[in-house]
């Protein structure tokens, strides 16, 4: 069985061009970051690095997908949120989402922070809103954070 290439998609580029600027905002080198990548248990090389960091250009030459487990790595090493990483750091800009389409940047975070669906069936009555968004927060909150308010998340106290 013959695999084509996948092309980067969206959230690709999103996340490639995220690690790019927390990396240089943090002054890493892309050798810095693959030695606290390896020291954390995620071995990248710094080759791998700058080819992820290619997939914020718009050519899709010499780029490297990121799986789930590198974002993770990658979050905490660069200490954020793996939203921080899949999602535009601009949230007052329109933002394309895997799957979606664009969107208003504020309305994917609301998404991904579990406090609102990111869309509602076109035809929806309020009855049919008020049941969707009841749906989208039972399956997207943690259970031990379901009966909680999204803000009241992670008080350190």
């Amino acid at each position: 069985m013959t695999t084509g290439r996948i092309e980067l998609g969206p959230t690709g580029r999103t996340v490639a061009a995220n690690v790019k600027r927390l990396r240089a905002g943090r002054g890493l080198t892309l050798r810095a970051l693959s030695t606290a990548l390896k020291e954390h248990g995620r071995a990248l090389s710094a080759d791998a690095l700058n080819k992820i960091e290619n997939g914020a250009e718009p050519s899709d030459r010499g780029v490297r997908r990121v799986d789930v487990d590198d974002l993770m790595a990658l979050a905490v090493v660069l200490n954020v949120s793996p939203l921080t990483l899949l999602l535009p750091y601009d949230a007052r800009e329109q933002t394309d989402v895997t799957g979606a389409g664009t969107v208003e940047g504020v309305r994917a975070w609301e998404w991904a922070l579990a406090k609102r669906p990111l869309s509602y069936p076109a035809d929806a009555d309020a009855e049919e809103r008020s049941r969707h968004r009841a749906l989208f927060e039972l399956g997207s909150r943690a259970v031990g954070l379901r009966d909680r308010k999204p803000r009241d998340w992670g008080d350190d106290g």
